[in-house]
């Protein structure tokens, strides 16, 4: 997903009750954004790929750049295992301890002001929470509220310096990017 391609949610079924999904100049870094904006986190998201299909990709390390906008956050990545189990991850703002359950793990998320890189190696997630494998990620869902510039996935961690412009944050200098959990 990249917020300046000419259709950046082409691929992602779209949910909007008491909010709005919609492309937005974000002022901090002048460009276009995904905005995603709810009074309810649950009602209001997107999710890739559309209903009956699965990304099928098995790159273990999922990147996500969000603006935290001081509101209520979450997001899932479903995953497929070693025993070809469906399990899922889900990261908020508003949970304040990790919990795992047998196809299910929900765990904090803190977020720095402004912008932010999250970077998750789902191959540990995945063995630490489950005991399993890392196969493939099938789905990706981000709910309100945020502001969304790119999610991409890779085989290791990339400095900034490796990773195409394309990809890269441009924050202004006096601002610092932070790392979420990773």
């Amino acid at each position: 997903m990249y917020s300046i391609g000419s259709q950046p949610l082409g691929e992602f079924e779209v949910r909007v009750r008491n909010g709005t999904v919609e492309r937005v100049t974000d002022q901090e870094i002048k460009s276009s954004v995904v905005e995603i904006k709810s009074s309810n986190v649950n009602t209001t998201y997107i999710s890739c790929p559309k209903k009956g299909r699965s990304l099928g990709i098995g790159l273990e390390y999922f990147v996500m750049i969000v603006k935290n906008i001081e509101r209520l956050f979450t997001f899932e990545i479903e995953i497929v295992d070693d025993t070809n189990a469906r399990r899922r991850f889900r990261a908020s703002n508003y949970q304040t301890r990790t919990k795992v359950r047998d196809f299910i793990c929900t765990m904090p998320l803190r977020l720095e002001r402004g912008w932010n890189e999250i970077c998750i190696n789902l191959q540990e997630f995945t063995r630490r929470a489950y005991g399993t494998k890392f196969v493939e990620v099938s789905r990706v869902t981000v709910n309100a509220n945020c502001r969304l510039r790119r999610i991409f996935f890779a085989n290791r961690p990339l400095e900034q310096d490796q990773l195409p412009d394309e990809f890269r944050l441009h924050l202004p200098p006096q601002t610092n990017s932070s790392l979420g959990p990773s």
